[in-house]
């Protein structure tokens, strides 16, 4: 009879477990993705609000797409040693695309100065740059030519030679915001985060080209980089 109740309790015990992660499983998953646009969007504002900083307007207004790796400490996405994971959006004829998930990694750079993680910012400039993205995989310096991007609203005038960079590449670390090589990291698609996000697999052309539309959780980031680059193109 013990042997009988046993049996039932743990049964039922296993059922309850199996129910409680099957039903929070999805949304944990969810909230992960969901939060790192939220970070990049918070990373976006922060650092176009700042007086006198930020990316020059000159730059933003006519970058063809732009990826953000935020650090959210809280959330569990602090960058450690070479690694990060962002997120990118390039501009359409419908407005800014449905997001990319993307890894980056290696590169003679640290995400960590002096123990600190740092938040990254990347302007893709042109077509070239624009087509290694789409390739969802390619190495900064290599397949990309890449440089250290010019802070301030109006520092594009005399830096003429960066604008022929397909990509421009920027930290924040304790607030300071400042350019940085990335010269030699690798860039490529996240899988697991894509299908966090979209409940599938993505392709980077897919997204990025307007080929779908982008879903709620993606309008954090989507209204936060159409406003600034909005602002920009108005100077």
């Amino acid at each position: 009879m013990k042997q009988s109740l046993l049996v039932v309790m743990i049964a039922a015990l296993s059922l309850a477990a199996l129910s409680q992660d099957q039903a929070t499983t999805p949304k944990t998953k969810e909230t992960k993705a969901a939060d790192r646009v939220q970070a990049a969007a918070d990373v976006l504002d922060e650092i176009q609000a700042a007086p006198d900083q930020g990316i020059p307007e000159d730059l933003l207004s006519k970058a063809d797409c732009v990826a953000v790796v935020p650090t959210l400490l809280k959330g569990g996405f602090i960058i450690a040693g070479q690694y990060g994971r962002g997120i990118a959006s390039c501009r359409t004829s419908k407005g800014w695309s449905a997001p990319a998930f993307f890894v980056t990694e290696g590169g003679d750079f640290g995400f960590l100065i002096g123990g600190q993680a740092i938040d990254l910012v990347m302007l893709i400039m042109n077509n070239e740059g624009m087509n290694n993205l789409l390739s969802s995989k390619f190495e900064l310096g290599a397949n990309a030519s890449v440089a250290a991007g010019p802070v301030g609203r109006h520092a594009a005038a005399d830096t003429d030679w960066k604008m022929k960079a397909q990509v421009l590449t920027y930290s924040r670390a304790r607030g300071v915001f400042a350019g940085i090589s990335l010269a030699g990291a690798t860039i490529r698609q996240d899988k697991d985060s894509t299908r966090e996000f979209y409940g599938h697999m993505v392709t980077f052309r897919s997204s990025l080209t307007g080929a779908i539309e982008p879903p709620k959780d993606a309008y954090p980031f989507l209204n936060t980089l159409a406003k600034w680059a909005k602002e920009a193109a108005a100077k």
